[in-house]
């Protein structure tokens, strides 16, 4: 498998925005309004797909969904495709995708997190395309906060060009209620952030190629055709940079999905994991840091929780198939990453 990184987008260029998981309800439609008008802003198009109605668990039947996707990522006039927000339910679109045509076809960015992890890293693994896990399009009014990079400034850069992003001060714990606040433009970051190594002392410098995504998700995926991570170091000769985070599994949830994606050879490659904050409970005698050590700690890589890369405000862009550099010191908690 030969990785590609989509060509850079500019003005004029269009974004396609698309449910591959759930829809947009009602209550939303402001918020969706509002977001489109934050993309057209920064001069790109913004073409609305006919999947998007929120009134059931998913957008539409799979097979309407999945070939929305497609033709959007088949089509050449549309250089980005971004949802809503994710869902639950992704995992219906992987056996109705053309995954030849998509290895064939000029790459195409596709943005999101969540449920749409489901999608991203066999889109990188399987079609050989860099995928990013960051905002989806209901969050990208917000303001990006100093120290990291938005979305639209990621896919806007050209093929080898580095981007670093440092660990922001502080982070939003809980969420926005976007039916209230449809024209949120500004994180409210009331808590002290930091990350921590979970596997030991000691700072950490490492190099590898990321990929990763929502636990809940790439669980599912983990030992299937479609989530390979192995393949990724195989294909480049570089180790990887593993990063997971929880949306709301509890702690006993994630130490079996974590115990299973390692059992499946998810960790193989790894020469270190990054961990998302996360909003996911606790149990009474496990909270989430524990879980995480427990099925990972033996992996004798370092392991660093807290990273701004799940559900948790503000967010971090990841690139599934990026270089990345990560330093977690006393002083610095930076990652570097390398669109080559």
């Amino acid at each position: 498998m030969k990785l590609r990184f989509p060509r850079p987008l500019g003005p004029g260029d269009t974004v396609a925005v698309t449910s591959p998981s759930g829809g947009v309800p009602p209550a939303l439609k402001p918020r969706l309004e509002f977001a489109v008008e934050t993309v057209r802003s920064r001069g790109f198009e913004v073409l609305i797909g006919e999947c998007m109605d929120g009134n059931g668990a998913t957008s539409a039947p799979a097979r309407e969904r999945a070939r929305e996707l497609q033709d959007f990522l088949l089509d050449p006039e549309i250089r980005a495709v971004i949802p809503p927000w994710g869902g639950e339910l992704a995992i219906d679109l992987i056996p109705c995708l053309d995954w030849k045509r998509l290895a064939e076809a000029e790459p195409t960015w596709v943005v999101g997190y969540s449920d749409i992890s489901t999608l991203l890293l066999p889109l990188t693994l399987n079609a050989g395309v860099a995928t990013v896990h960051g905002n989806n399009l209901l969050d990208t009014p917000f303001a990006v906060p100093e120290g990291l990079v938005g979305w639209m400034d990621v896919v806007s850069l050209p093929q080898g060009a580095s981007f670093t992003q440092d660990a922001p001060d502080k982070y939003r714990e809980g969420y926005v209620l976007y039916e209230t606040f449809p024209e949120a433009a500004e994180f409210e970051l009331t808590e002290e952030a930091y990350w921590v190594r979970l596997d030991g002392a000691g700072d950490v410098h490492v190099r590898g190629r990321l990929i990763g995504g929502c636990i809940e998700t790439l669980g599912n995926l983990a030992g299937t055709p479609f989530g390979r991570a192995s393949e990724l170091a195989r294909s480049t000769g570089d180790p990887l940079i593993v990063y997971v985070e929880a949306a709301n599994a509890d702690a006993y949830e994630v130490c079996r999905t974590l115990h299973g994606m390692r059992l499946a050879g998810f960790f193989e490659c790894a020469a270190a994991v990054l961990v998302g904050r996360t909003n996911a409970p606790d149990c009474a005698d496990m909270n989430q840091y524990d879980a995480v050590i427990d099925a990972l700690g033996g992996l004798d890589v370092p392991i660093i929780a807290d990273v701004e890369c799940g559900h948790v405000a503000p967010f971090m862009p990841l690139v599934n198939g990026a270089t990345a550099e990560v330093v977690a010191t006393g002083t610095q908690s930076r990652i570097r990453q390398t669109l080559a």
